[in-house]
């Protein structure tokens, strides 16, 4: 059986077609999710946001306009609610500290290295490895989602990639295991699938 593509069930849903938007919601919930959670400190809040990004879906259905793929309007507006959401915890904290690190689970010692070597990036460098890592975007997706040249897009993921690597990095001390190479922690924390635990 042919899938219909996300193109075609926005189209279908602009026309009112209830059973073409639960199809795209059930195929970007576990997605979009993740980009939240692996975002921010609350499991809440990313649900919370994941909901507001269908609903922003369904408040502008009846404007869009098919300029870019389904996909990228949902992250575009899924990065608009991030970085709202960013700003209101800065104003709310005490301090204007930045309380969006994923809190930490019981997650494997590859996990945790992984999130704070994340954690050491600056957050461009961090955001443009985790568009292109996690949520599995083409450059010339995060090159619309950036508003960047898609060159740039290359440059900077390059940059990233090598900076992440070098976090990763095992430490040389004498009597010192070996860490694991960068290859394995990656395939270890692929997190493509519907879950979107946090990292």
């Amino acid at each position: 059986m042919m899938t219909i593509s996300d193109e075609a069930l926005i189209r279908e849903f602009q026309g009112g077609s209830q059973l073409a938007f639960e199809e795209l919601f059930a195929r970007y919930r576990g997605p979009l999710y993740g980009f939240f959670r692996r975002r921010l400190n609350s499991e809440q809040r990313a649900e919370d946001l994941m909901q507001e990004t269908f609903l922003a879906v369904i408040r502008g259905s009846s404007h869009y306009q098919p300029r870019s793929l389904v996909r990228t309007y949902l992250y575009g507006i899924a990065m608009n609610l991030l970085a709202a959401e960013r700003r209101k915890q800065f104003r709310d904290s005490p301090s204007g500290q930045n309380l969006s690190e994923p809190e930490t689970r019981d997650d494997s010692d590859a996990v945790i290295w992984l999130r704070q070597a994340l954690e050491k990036l600056d957050e461009p460098e961090r955001e443009i490895l985790m568009l292109r890592e996690y949520e599995q975007l083409s450059y010339a997706e995060i090159a619309e989602l950036l508003k960047l040249p898609i060159n740039t897009v290359r440059s900077r993921l390059f940059r990233s990639r090598m900076a992440l690597k070098g976090y990763l990095a095992p430490d040389r001390r004498e009597g010192e295991q070996t860490s694991a190479p960068l290859a394995d922690v990656a395939r270890k924390m692929k997190l493509t699938r519907a879950e979107g635990e946090a990292i």
